[in-house]
């Protein structure tokens, strides 16, 4: 006879599956929906196993100019925007660990601060700084404001503080300045940390909408979402097929980066939740 725990364990493992499921349903019909003519999307939204396939929809959105541009423009940011964190925001969480410094207490209450702010509140003054700066649809624009992130220069310093300094005293002893202590001792410890800023700068610049709306003009400096945000907005005539082609397209880069990274995170989930 099935005993209370058994019981307990077949509910929790049938909410898991309900839960999985809702999740990987809408990618499920966003696939399916991408390999289907527009006309039967229209006439059976309902139908998860079409009998037609056709990939006609990727060939069209991959061969159209800008189309292609945006996922060149989201790829070139997205590249800058991880370096950026996983190098500039390491540094600056390794400073506020482990160095004094005038000011230490008032730098890390602002960082704090700025993780309470909502991105929203920002968006003026970035815009009118980038536009002072003359640097409105540009490159520049969608790179320089984020190369720095609150949450990476916090995860990393809480990080740093947890690894012991008896190495970098050692190393410190041994001759070596502070930038090799930092690249040759303390970057290799932070490896699973820096999985997760490196997967979190990519997930969120990858998917960002405003900043790249307001900070661009022409169709050229355009991201994947922006462009994808105008099919279904009344720039070009609503195509599902072709909207639903280059979600997926879109949404490919985020599986590939969770696979590549997938130990990192994993492990600097555990070490952080051990800590």
């Amino acid at each position: 006879m099935a005993g209370p725990g058994v019981s307990l364990k077949t509910t929790g493992f049938i909410l898991l599956l309900l839960f999985l499921l809702s999740t990987v349903f809408p990618f499920y019909w966003m696939f399916v929906a991408s390999v289907r003519e527009e006309g039967s999307i229209i006439s059976n939204p309902g139908d998860l196993f079409p009998s037609e396939i056709t990939f006609r929809n990727y060939v069209d959105c991959l061969k159209s100019g800008p189309f292609g541009r945006y996922i060149v423009n989201s790829v070139w940011v997205a590249v800058w925007v991880v370096l950026g964190n996983v190098i500039l925001a390491t540094m600056a969480g390794y400073a506020i660990a482990r160095k004094r410094f005038m000011g230490k207490r008032i730098v890390l209450a602002t960082v704090l601060g700025t993780l309470m702010i909502p991105k929203q509140i920002t968006m003026i003054p970035v815009y009118i700084l980038m536009s002072k700066l003359r640097m409105i649809d540009t490159y520049s624009a969608l790179i320089l404001p984020f190369l720095v992130d609150a949450f990476s220069v916090f995860f990393i310093s809480q990080y740093v503080n947890s690894l012991p300094e008896e190495l970098e005293e050692a190393a410190r002893v041994d001759g070596a300045s502070d930038y090799g202590i930092f690249f040759r001792v303390v970057f290799p410890l932070l490896k699973p940390a820096l999985g997760i800023v490196a997967i979190n700068s990519f997930l969120v610049n990858w998917n960002s909408f405003i900043y790249p709306l307001i900070l661009t003009n022409s169709e050229n400096m355009r991201t994947l979402p922006v462009g994808l945000a105008l099919y279904s907005q009344g720039e070009h005539a609503v195509d599902w097929g072709h909207l639903m082609a280059g979600s997926t397209i879109s949404a490919l880069p985020v599986f590939l980066v969770f696979l590549a990274f997938q130990r990192q995170i994993i492990a600097g989930m555990i070490e952080g939740y051990g800590r």
